[in-house]
């Protein structure tokens, strides 16, 4: 999963990076509404968390225009004001979500899932795609009910590829999903990973498929 997270509070921005990226959810961390409009334009994100008091633009003035663009992206809001009054007026604007602060992170991280489960259309945690199942509680793929010895990378492109199965990511994408933007790698690197999935996968009901110009598609027969 890739969020964009709009905070201007330098130590809990810096707190909720480090936090859910180390729960496996990739965080692109903004500290000005202007820069989260720019970024969501030009981006490709799972979900945004989005504080409502963002110098620049406001968090009700990104809300606004994310939605103005028909960007049908879970939104989930930070508010310190949690009254009835303040959480019927970002429903009819937009919002998926709210957290009050403070919060706990297990809240916040299982909050996400669930949007993002319910934006694909599917409400159960556990992912799959033929016999190969992901249970997000344990963070452990199983193959023909077996357990799936994966390295921490290949874990990581292969949960990106089962999220939306039938779907190609493009390199690209792969990678913004599974690496930092501080770690300098190449897009030929998931090549890597790829080829190392399809030999787990080898005489198993489940693929990945190379689509030309598009990326890498899981299947499964």
């Amino acid at each position: 999963m890739r969020i964009l997270l709009a905070e201007d509070e330098h130590s809990l921005g810096t707190w909720l990076s480090r936090a859910l990226e180390h729960a496996g959810i990739q965080v692109e961390w903004v500290s000005d509404g202007l820069m989260a409009d720019r970024a969501l334009q030009h981006a490709d994100y799972d979900a945004l968390v989005l504080d409502l008091g963002l110098p620049g633009l406001d968090g009700h003035g990104v809300l606004q225009r994310l939605r103005e663009r028909d960007q049908r992206l879970p939104a989930l809001i930070l508010t310190a004001r949690d009254s009835l009054d303040e959480r019927v007026r970002l429903l009819n604007a937009g919002a998926d979500d709210f957290l009050a602060k403070p919060f706990e992170l297990a809240e916040l991280e299982a909050r996400l899932h669930a949007l993002v489960r319910r934006a694909r259309g599917n409400e159960h945690p556990r992912l799959a795609c033929g016999s190969l199942v992901y249970d997000g509680q344990r963070k452990q793929f199983t193959l023909q009910g077996a357990p799936l010895a994966l390295s921490p990378r290949e874990l990581a492109v292969l949960r990106v590829l089962v999220q939306r199965s039938g779907e190609p990511f493009s390199k690209q994408q792969i990678l913004d999903r599974v690496f930092s933007d501080d770690e300098d790698v190449h897009p030929e690197a998931v090549e890597v990973f790829v080829h190392r999935l399809r030999k787990r996968l080898e005489g198993s009901d489940v693929r990945i498929t190379t689509l030309r110009g598009l990326g890498y598609a899981l299947e499964c027969n």
